[in-house]
């Protein structure tokens, strides 16, 4: 699935109610578009830790428009398997990234200490 309205509607035919009730989530999700507009944005929520992410946003529970209560950790999944095929920890993500220099702060090497510039 590629934009936030299908996973709605899929989220609507799953649990009732109406697109709405779940299209915030699913923004949320590709939300990462806006920053890294390719197919690597997933790296950044589609993961069990965006799923979290998603319960502490969103709360534990939504009730939709029919008044019924959904778990938000059901639509998070439901949204990372329906892109990923499955919910990878953020491990799975960054195991094979490289360690730049740049990622451990701003430092000036000399011979004798390193020193830091925060």
């Amino acid at each position: 699935m590629a934009k936030p309205i299908k996973h709605a509607l899929h989220s609507q035919a799953k649990y009732g109610g109406c697109v709405e009730d779940y299209l915030p989530i699913h923004n949320f999700f590709d939300s990462t578009k806006s920053a890294f507009p390719d197919i690597r944005h997933r790296a950044i929520l589609h993961n069990a830790f965006g799923i979290f992410l998603v319960e502490k946003v969103f709360g534990e529970y939504l009730t939709n428009s029919e008044g019924k209560i959904v778990a938000t950790r059901d639509i998070a999944e439901d949204h990372v398997l329906q892109d990923m095929g499955t919910i990878p920890t953020l491990e799975h993500w960054l195991r094979t990234m490289p360690i730049e220099d740049w990622m451990q702060g701003h430092k000036t090497v000399t011979k004798t200490r390193i020193i830091n510039h925060d």
